[in-house]
């Protein structure tokens, strides 16, 4: 849709990803561990595929991978509950009717 509708953003996309290839200053395989941990916070299904793929191509393992899946459920896991703790830290004072949401009419 974007390259029918909007071939000008698409092509930038393109720009985007070569000025990564070209300037790159990691190897591959840290580069393809990171885009697979960042493929699985986005949920972005296609993406896991490919960056698993390209990680194992670039010489990692099933158990490095296994590892890399495992920190990102982990640290988002905490990042999760650390944010969770915070928004209800005055949860006594929400159930008290205390806390108004914005939510509410």
């Amino acid at each position: 849709m974007l390259q029918e509708f909007f071939p000008e953003f698409a092509g930038k996309l393109d720009e985007i990803d070569d000025l990564y290839r070209e300037k790159k200053t990691i190897d591959e395989k840290t580069y393809q561990f990171i885009c697979f941990a960042l493929s699985i916070k986005g949920r972005s299904a296609p993406c896991v595929r490919k960056h698993f793929k390209g990680a194992l191509e670039a010489g990692a393992t099933v158990k490095e991978l296994s590892y890399i899946m495992a920190l990102t459920m982990r640290e988002s896991a905490g990042a999760d509950d650390c944010w969770t703790h915070d928004v209800l830290a005055d949860w006594q004072e929400i159930i008290a009717g205390n806390v108004k949401c914005a939510c509410e009419k």
